[in-house]
């Protein structure tokens, strides 16, 4: 079954915790939260303080995703917050296998996000090793960007990879997933789906997860 992760990026900060508990009544699996530094992305988001109001406000699986550079210096900030899953950009971590050790080692889900123009191929050594692996379809930094169309053939690319490494990892993708597009990124492989404006810039939150799932779910009958 698909898995759709609203981006609390897009929510209301003075009403997360009653838009959280819409999205989670609507049939949102997991919460995503995208952490920002004004250094790695041209932008800064939430930190550790934010988790932890959204932990307070759920208990839905926290999605925690560290567009950050050195991650490994606030891992355990994260993991004290509430994530269940902390995942590390491959360009922005030089020591990617021993990070991803470091968030396993407190106990929780690991993953390696992936930007649009770096070759899958990179990220292959650690497949093995990861719980998640989240191919960024717009440039990260900003919500509300247009879906970039090349990353349906990842989409595939990443599954054959799977495939290829008997890997158990879910796939996830990131940035301008819509009610237009989510099924066919849904028939392309993707196992979780994480919507932002397209959930919290509506005037039904419930709906619109339902609506999300119901097409992806769809789009999973027909893998292509």
């Amino acid at each position: 079954m698909p898995i759709i992760a609203p981006s609390i990026l897009a929510a209301d900060y003075t009403q997360l915790g009653h838009e959280i508990e819409q999205a989670a009544e609507g049939g949102a699996e997991w919460i995503h939260c995208d952490v920002m530094d004004g250094h790695f992305v041209p932008n800064l988001s939430m930190g550790p303080v934010i988790v932890k109001a959204a932990r307070k406000a759920t208990d839905r699986f926290l999605d925690v995703h560290l567009m950050i550079y050195h991650p490994d210096h606030y891992i355990s900030d994260f993991v004290d917050a509430g994530a269940n899953q902390i995942t590390v950009h491959y360009e922005a971590v030089p020591h990617l296998h021993r990070c991803i050790q470091e968030i396993h080692s407190h106990g929780i889900k690991a993953g390696v996000a992936i930007n649009p123009a770096t070759a899958l191929q990179n990220i292959e050594p650690i497949l093995p090793y990861v719980d998640l692996v989240l191919v960024m379809s717009v440039n990260p930094g900003y919500g509300g960007q247009e879906f970039i169309d090349q990353t349906y053939e990842r989409l595939h690319e990443l599954v054959g990879m799977r495939q290829k490494v008997h890997g158990k990892f879910l796939i996830e993708v990131d940035g301008g997933i819509t009610q237009k597009n989510i099924e066919h990124i849904s028939r392309c492989g993707a196992d979780v789906f994480v919507a932002g404006s397209s959930v919290f810039h509506t005037d039904q939150i419930r709906d619109s997860v339902r609506s999300l799932h119901s097409l992806a779910s769809t789009g999973k009958q027909f893998l292509v």
